[in-house]
């Protein structure tokens, strides 16, 4: 089976308030780039992919106006895809969901959140991921309420032979330090604010280790927006969301493992993998960055899963058909992760 993570910046412009496909020459989200080149490229590299589950990062807007699946299910359609069926879990309020589209001829997924429910008082005990997460930031010996923007989306799946499986979808960001007005202020915005995601990445990492705990196999997909090198405070943390989240640390049973970022984790002087790719205007140059993963759980892993990351310049298949080259870097600033593996 092959599953993917894709980052699809701006996909919600793409759609109208009724879940139809808006393919006309005006512009995309995407700087110069159109609504119909966006969803041809999309259309072409969704089809390249033909994977059995994608974890789409930053879906089109749920909200009272508009819904995730409908639309998802109708790009499907279109493009002639075959996975067709579209999950959802948590709405969130930035118009950037987490949802799953998958082949249901291979799979059958529910949404299956964990943990309780919290008040505004929140709870330390790794809450449901709608809820309130109670810890200490800055030790100051005083708890701070956390909640995630977007709520990771957990799945409880089941493979046509029969074999269960858990499914994770996450979006960690650190907010932009927006209003601040001098350089101090910059960075204290900024720091708070990487401290809010690594309390995130801790939160994540407590259900995750439930999971293994009780020996239930795991897959995590998605962009967590942090990793070795990535941020300027990084030194005053210690660790990046990416190691938390893996385990680094924990017993070898409760790690979860994605060669990417081991790499980048054991080689911190040496080239790294990326999976995006967005341009710097001060600089007039490109920066590529490695922020989207598929992480599996140990016996998972044993089962000798092979990871792909379709990036137009570093995968020589990719490189080598023009057609698919041109629609990776036309369809999104982030490339898809993908992995197989014999379920």
């Amino acid at each position: 089976m092959r599953f993917a993570t894709y980052n699809v910046e701006w996909f919600n412009s793409l759609f109208d308030d009724h879940g139809n496909l808006m393919d006309a020459g005006d512009w995309s989200g995407r700087h110069d780039v159109t609504r119909a080149d966006q969803l041809a490229a999309l259309g072409i590299v969704f089809t390249a992919l033909d994977a059995d589950a994608v974890m789409i990062i930053e879906a089109p807007d749920h909200s009272r106006k508009r819904a995730t699946v409908p639309a998802l299910e109708k790009f499907a359609k279109v493009m002639n895809l075959r996975a067709t069926k579209a999950l959802i879990g948590f709405e969130n309020n930035t118009q950037q969901e987490i949802a799953l589209l998958y082949d249901p001829e291979k799979l059958s997924c529910t949404h299956d959140p964990q943990g309780h429910e919290t008040g505004r008082k929140g709870s330390r005990d790794a809450p449901r991921f709608d809820g309130v997460f109670r810890i200490d930031l800055d030790i100051d010996a005083k708890e701070d309420l956390v909640e995630f923007s977007k709520p990771p989306f957990e799945i409880a799946a089941k493979s046509t032979s029969g074999f269960k499986f858990r499914m994770i979808g996450a979006h960690l960001k650190s907010k932009a330090p927006h209003g601040a007005r001098s350089h101090d202020e910059v960075m204290r915005m900024a720091i708070a604010n990487r401290r809010k995601q690594q309390a995130q990445a801790v939160w994540l990492r407590k259900r995750i280790e439930s999971h293994l705990i009780d020996g239930e196999h795991l897959i995590l997909m998605g962009d967590l927006n942090d990793g070795p090198g990535l941020d300027e405070y990084e030194h005053l943390f210690g660790r990046s969301s990416v190691e938390i989240i893996m385990g680094e640390g924990a017993e070898t049973d409760h790690m979860l493992y994605d060669p990417h970022a081991r790499r980048a984790l054991t080689r911190k002087l040496s080239a790294t993998n990326t999976t995006s790719r967005f341009f710097i205007a001060a600089e007039n140059r490109y920066l590529q960055a490695l922020l989207d993963y598929i992480m599996v759980s140990v016996e998972l892993k044993a089962k000798g899963p092979t990871w792909r990351i379709w990036h137009p310049f570093d995968d020589r298949d990719c490189w080598n058909v023009p057609e698919l080259r041109d629609a990776l870097l036309t369809a999104s600033d982030h490339f898809p992760v993908t992995m197989d593996i014999e379920l």
